[in-house]
Parts: C-alpha cells; sequence; structure tokens
C-alpha cells in the first residue's frame, strides 16, 4: 500500500503493527493486546485525518495510484461487458473503453478513461489522456446506445484531453465540441460518475449527463491546481493555494449545484477497498436509472439542456 505525504502518521504505526504481528507469531500471541491497542489507533487517527481533509489532499487521493479505475468499476458493477473499439475514421484511443453490459439485468452502455498502474500499461493507456478518435469513439457508441435505446454512464477519469501536436492536427477540439452538442439531445438516460480527475474538456467530452455525481475524494475543474499555479504565479509551488480557490472537490461542486450528489468512499479513500467502491456506484446509478427512465426522451433532453444552462451565477447592472 502506497502511503501519501499526509498518511505518514498512519503508516509509522501500521507498520509497528506489522511488526508486532510477526513477533506474535512465536510468541504465542502474548502481543495481541498491544496489537489491539495499535489498531484502535490507527482507526481514530485515520477518522481524524480523512475528516479534515484539504482540497489538495483529495486532488492527491483522486490521483492515488492504487485507486480503482473505470475497468475496475466496470468488472465489479456489470455483467456481460462487451469491449468495443475503434473509431472508423482513424484508431482505437486506448485511454477510453466502452461497451455494451448489464447491471442487475438492465442493459447499459458504459464508457470510462481508463489509466494505467505500471509503466507499460501508462504507456498504452497515454495516461488516460484521450486523443480526438477516443472521443469520436465515445460519439460513435453514445449514437448506437441511443439506437437501441440503452441508457449511457460514464466514469470520468482523466487529467485532460491529450495537448499534443498530433491531436490537434487530427481536430481535438473539433470532436470534444461534436460531443458536447451530441450529448445534449441524446434520447436516452445518460447518468456521469466522476471516479478520479476530472480535468477540463478532456472529462466534460464525455459528461454531459442528466445526472452527474461525483466520489467523495475527487475533483473536477477546468484546470487542474498545477496548471492554474503556473498561469497564476508562473510556479508550480502555489498548486494549494490554488485548489483552495478553485472549489474543485465534491463537496464544493455539490453546494455550486453543478453535481447532483456525493458518493460515499471506503475510509481513507476508495483505493483502500475496491468492492465498497463499486457497491457504492452501482447503487447510486441504480437509482438514478429508476428515475430517469420515467421521462420520455422529450423530457430527458430539457431536463439535460436546462440542467446546464442553469449552471453559474450572474447579475445585471445597470
Amino acid at each position: 500500500m502506497q502511503y501519501l505525504d499526509f498518511e505518514q502518521p498512519i503508516a509509522e504505526l501500521e507498520s509497528k503493527i506489522e511488526e508486532l504481528k510477526n513477533l506474535s507469531n512465536v510468541s504465542d500471541g502474548v502481543l495481541d493486546k498491544e496489537i489491539d491497542s495499535l489498531r484502535k489507533r490507527v482507526d481514530k487517527l485515520r477518522k481524524s485525518i480523512f475528516t479534515n481533509l484539504t482540497r489538495w489532499q483529495r486532488v492527491q487521493l483522486a490521483r492515488h495510484p492504487d485507486r480503482p479505475y473505470s475497468l475496475d468499476y466496470i468488472f465489479k458493477m456489470t455483467e456481460n461487458f462487451v469491449e468495443l473499439h475503434g473509431d472508423r475514421y482513424h484508431a482505437d484511443d486506448k485511454a477510453i473503453v466502452g461497451g455494451f453490459a448489464t447491471i442487475d439485468g438492465q442493459s447499459v452502455m458504459i464508457i470510462g478513461h481508463q489509466k494505467g498502474r505500471d509503466t507499460t500499461s501508462r504507456k498504452y493507456r497515454n495516461f488516460g489522456m484521450a486523443n480526438p478518435e477516443g472521443y469520436r469513439k465515445a460519439h460513435r457508441l453514445m449514437k448506437l446506445a441511443e439506437k437501441f435505446d440503452v441508457p449511457i454512464i460514464t466514469l470520468l477519469d482523466t487529467p485532460g484531453a491529450f495537448p499534443g501536436l498530433e491531436a490537434e492536427e487530427r481536430g481535438q477540439a473539433e470532436a470534444i465540441a461534436k460531443n458536447l452538442k451530441m450529448m445534449a439531445m441524446l434520447k436516452v438516460p445518460f447518468i456521469t460518475v466522476v471516479i478520479g480527475e476530472g480535468a477540463s474538456g478532456g472529462a466534460i467530452g464525455i459528461g454531459m449527463g442528466n445526472e452527474v455525481y461525483m466520489m467523495e475524494n475527487t475533483w473536477y475543474s477546468v484546470i487542474s491546481p498545477e496548471s492554474c499555479s503556473s498561469i497564476l504565479w508562473k510556479t508550480w509551488d502555489y498548486k494549494e493555494q490554488a485548489a483552495a480557490v478553485l472549489k474543485l472537490t465534491a463537496p464544493d461542486l455539490k453546494e455550486l449545484k453543478v453535481i447532483d450528489g456525493v458518493i460515499p468512499e471506503p475510509l481513507g479513500g476508495a483505493h483502500r477497498n475496491h468492492e465498497v467502491s463499486a457497491e457504492a456506484v452501482k447503487k447510486q446509478i441504480l437509482q438514478s436509472l429508476k428515475r430517469l427512465k420515467k421521462l420520455n426522451p422529450e423530457k430527458l433532453i430539457e431536463q439535460r439542456i436546462e440542467k446546464y444552462a442553469s449552471m453559474g451565477a450572474w447579475k445585471t447592472v445597470k
């Protein structure tokens, strides 16, 4: 288990517990009482730390390398997943995965950003940064779902759309803009969940759902804290201050009415228990599907357009 910097006090106690457990094996359980006492201290400390997280600490948790990714959620939440490939124009982007599946017997189209866990898979998945063909693949899959009257679920986890020259040459901005127009007019229920990082157009390029939810320790913003810091202060050194003023966490965006709800994570973060995290996401998806399936296509489109048109605040100055 990899520990973040603010988790070091927990790491030290858990290291002591492991040492005592090894000694206990040869001392016939004499140290069990001490081990139980340390475990209680760890639980208390973890609760204290994770109920008082800063915005920057939540950003760090959203990027934790052990955090469940889209395919982890898909394989734990769904049955009969059949991945579909290619955009029918250029290539198959490995940073976005998607296909038909069932959730408790309900057919769905599920699409998400996919990161890698080691050097090889991260390179293969382009660190979760999609090229235009990834957004065009998502476009094709969403229209396919609409054709067969199947609800759409998208899982967002990207540091942003790929900013390379070749992506721009192949129409990165056009691909995302085309998706936004298409998603606004989809005639089927559409649910979006931010499961990690939700950066800018790279995230919303597949995330214009009728209902949008965020996992408890995720972030969703037009810009990352580091990039914001580099623009305002010409250095990354102020990323923590940038995270604070961006108000990019799930509680912030729920208060601002950008999202519809916050999905709880296990104490310590989603990486602590993939099964519990996936079950929480599945529960929310099923609740949303039950609600949205009652709306006819016209109401779904109207609700979606009104949702995004009403975001933000403004004043009329005479």
